[in-house]
């Protein structure tokens, strides 16, 4: 990064190969939308482009990049939300053929399924602070500074986020399982 603030801009591209894979599923597990990840992606590159002065060096690359993802997924909820859409995540059973272990991976999909739904009816503060940590594999002190809290503060939503969504997971699969 510090090369493209330099104005190397082709070192962006490379940026690009090794990060937009993580911030895609950043993206997609807080919308559930595959294009809109995409686009969001895109996004924080040209954001990284056009912001890159403001890149010191100091701290980590993904801390700083996941800080703009953040802000500019803020952004995008807040003029979703101002249109008048709601979260409205498709969850369909995934059946597969013609495998081994058809029964056992579709018991699989299915309780990912469930826990994607979950997932999605968490606040966005909630869903995010478990998509930095758990499926970003962020560490405390790295979210810390992506959302300007205290490591302790970070622990405590989480933990709290962790509750909510066993809440909301035990609920749905009482319900898939009728």
């Amino acid at each position: 990064m510090l090369k493209v603030k330099a104005g190397q801009i082709d070192q962006l591209g490379l940026l690009f190969e090794r990060h937009n894979r993580p911030l895609y599923g950043f993206f997609y597990r807080l919308t559930s939308d595959g294009a809109v990840s995409e686009d969001l992606v895109q996004n924080v590159f040209i954001r990284m482009m056009k912001y890159s002065h403001t890149y010191k060096g100091d701290g980590k690359f993904t801390t700083w990049m996941y800080h703009m993802a953040r802000n500019l997924f803020a952004d995008h909820y807040k003029k979703q939300k101002k249109m008048g859409y709601k979260e409205d995540p498709e969850v369909t059973d995934k059946y597969f053929r013609d495998e081994f272990n058809a029964e056992e991976q579709r018991i699989k999909q299915e309780q990912l399924d469930i826990l994607q739904t979950a997932l999605s009816r968490l606040t966005p503060e909630k869903r995010e602070v478990l998509v930095l940590s758990k499926y970003q594999g962020m560490r405390y002190q790295d979210i810390a500074e992506i959302l300007e809290i205290t490591e302790s503060a970070v622990k405590v939503r989480i933990f709290r986020a962790l509750k909510d969504l066993k809440v909301h997971y035990e609920k749905l699969d009482f319900v898939n399982s009728k």
